[in-house]
């Protein structure tokens, strides 16, 4: 486990680049995995680490585990090398909002 400042730190770093709620990112997941037929179980919907991410918005901090620190640490990258937060992509980028909305980041929600 990481000492309580880096873990501090990862915490609001992971709160600020995930802005969707888990209830937002469960129903993007089942909305992004759904066809014409048929819509996944809950627990089976969108990516691994889209589940993960979930997972760990329905965790207190003291409930992480170092499995919850790497997604989340990856998260941040992630969300952090496609976008610049103050310029966020516009809504012509729809493959780009959707990729990360799959990790719990919407560039348009205000």
């Amino acid at each position: 486990m990481t000492d309580a400042l880096e873990l501090d730190a990862l915490w609001e770093d992971f709160h600020r680049v995930v802005n969707m709620t888990s209830q937002e990112l469960a129903a993007w997941l089942r909305v992004r995995d759904a066809d014409e037929n048929a819509e996944p179980l809950p627990e089976e919907a969108g990516t691994p680490t889209g589940q993960h991410v979930l997972a760990i918005l329905q965790k207190r901090r003291t409930d992480l585990t170092d499995d919850d620190l790497r997604v989340m640490h990856r998260v941040v990258d992630t969300v952090t090398a496609q976008t610049d937060l103050e310029n966020e992509p516009d809504a012509d980028d729809t493959r780009l909002r959707h990729r990360l909305m799959t990790v719990g980041h919407d560039p348009l929600k205000p």
